[in-house]
């Protein structure tokens, strides 16, 4: 029954809400998180993180949530949620690194619809002992949780088949398994809408900085922005430069350093599409250094749209992590309620957002310096 994932919310000093009636232990039944939803007219995901005070939460979002839990007043009863379904109540989140920001707002999106729906989340890391293949062999989730979001994963099929003999549910977030439902970004589309943006500019000496050398992971991600940059130079005619490719590692210090090779070259680029919006902050800060104007002698785009994105002015693909986390958690309950249901794949939306860092390329510009 769909009562026994939802989250009860009761009177502050009160055993039970106004006109609830009370099951087995007097606990309170029948008013839940759906309730405060309806009033503040969001969704379920959105009162978790603003009850719970976490980010990504619009202050007037915030303050209607929580105008709308002191009208009903009432304040969530974790215990309403942990009926007896013999189930460990607990969502297991397998990344690649929990730190990294991408992953941590996936996280954020992932914690507030299953906590929404009365589960825990446990995160395991991929690049734990022995990488991929050991969380593969040890399965550590075994038994310690009811369904395994599994993020940027990318196993065979015999791998797969090793995960899924642990009896867990299973979606997978970046990659797709016809034995799994799973949520995927298209990455090459994403790619080639950004790059298509700096040809239409008129920029022809477009630099990629990109994924990591010697990958321990094989992240497909960075294999199909590539891919998407290749694409879209091609079809404005242009033909791809390898000195203009760099790895960039993910991270600003890697956007960094990419930065200084690219403005070494004998011809440097007049814009850069970074893999990831670190990366681009990361570009943009060495470039500036370096005393190039930016967009105006140098234009920069990104992939992500990181919190601090729109207060730098970057230009980037937008893919909505939070909620890539709350549609796949989404999904994973929903496999739960219904264990019969056919595994569904779905496409997770991208979106250009154009800012203050692409303009036109100068013209008769000497970029060495």
């Amino acid at each position: 029954m769909e009562a026994v994932t939802r989250v009860t919310f009761v009177r502050e000093g009160s055993t039970r809400p106004e006109g609830a009636r009370t099951g087995d232990g007097g606990a309170a039944v029948g008013v839940t998180i759906e309730d405060v939803a309806a009033r503040a007219k969001v969704s379920v995901a959105t009162v978790s993180r603003a009850l719970r005070g976490l980010p990504n939460v619009a202050p007037s979002t915030r303050e209607r949530v929580l105008a709308a839990a002191r009208e009903l007043s009432y304040v969530a009863d974790p215990s309403a949620a942990r009926l007896a379904t013999g189930r460990s109540r607990t969502i297991g989140l397998a990344v690649p690194m929990l730190g990294q920001w991408v992953y941590s707002k996936v996280f954020s999106g992932v914690e507030a619809v299953v906590v929404a729906a009365g589960y825990d989340v446990l995160p395991f890391s991929l690049s734990g002992p022995g990488g991929m293949s050991g969380f593969v062999e040890s399965l550590p989730f075994r038994k310690r949780v009811d369904g395994l979001l599994l993020v940027d994963a990318h196993l065979d099929e015999a791998q797969f088949a090793r995960v899924r003999s642990a009896g867990a549910a299973m979606v997978t977030i970046g990659s797709r398994c016809e034995c799994a439902s799973s949520l995927v970004v298209d990455n090459v589309a994403a790619a080639r809408l950004a790059v298509g943006h700096l040809t239409g500019l008129g920029h022809r000496r477009i630099a990629l900085i990109g994924g990591i050398d010697d990958d321990p992971f094989h992240f497909t991600v960075p294999v199909e922005r590539h891919q998407g940059y290749v694409e879209a130079l091609g079809a404005a005619g242009v033909e791809p430069d390898p000195e203009l490719v760099v790895p960039g590692n993910f991270s600003l210090e890697g956007g960094a350093e990419a930065m200084y090779r690219l403005l070494e070259l004998s011809e440097p680029p007049t814009a850069v599409f970074c893999a990831s919006d670190e990366m681009a902050i990361g570009a943009m800060q060495v470039a500036r250094d370096a005393g190039l104007r930016v967009p105006e002698e140098l234009s920069v785009l990104g992939f992500d749209d990181h919190d601090v994105s729109e207060y730098v002015g970057l230009t980037t693909i937008r893919q909505d992590v939070v909620g890539l986390g709350e549609r796949g958690a989404t999904m994973l309950l929903d496999g739960l309620r219904d264990p019969d249901r056919p595994p569904v794949h779905e496409r997770h939306p991208t979106r250009l957002v154009v800012r203050r860092s692409t303009a036109p390329p100068p013209a008769g510009l000497d970029y060495r310096w």
